[in-house]
């Protein structure tokens, strides 16, 4: 878990679901990689989970953040926009 971004209205993490430790040896059966986003919005409580193409679409997106920096303004209004699939409430584990 690599947390990315953490403001006053949302966090955002990148989990590396299934990611080998460096010290195990590779699997005997091959694994598809489980990689991607949390996206917590903390004003309403609720989280999702972006993987498979949405994962690779936010990922496009931080790559495009990499190389021209955005405002936060930009960057709140992005994360607004992926909220809007969060159905889940945010629960501890």
């Amino acid at each position: 878990m690599h947390m990315l971004y953490d403001s006053e209205s949302f966090v955002v993490v990148q989990i590396h679901a299934n990611a080998p430790q460096a010290s195990e040896p590779p699997p005997v059966i091959p694994q598809l990689a489980r990689h991607g986003f949390e996206i917590v919005d903390k004003r309403s409580g609720k989280e999702v989970y972006l993987d498979g193409s949405w994962a690779e679409m936010f990922q496009q997106r931080l790559i495009a953040w990499a190389q021209n920096t955005p405002t936060q303004e930009e960057i709140e209004d992005t994360l607004e926009g992926y909220s809007g699939l969060a159905n889940t409430p945010v629960s501890l584990h």
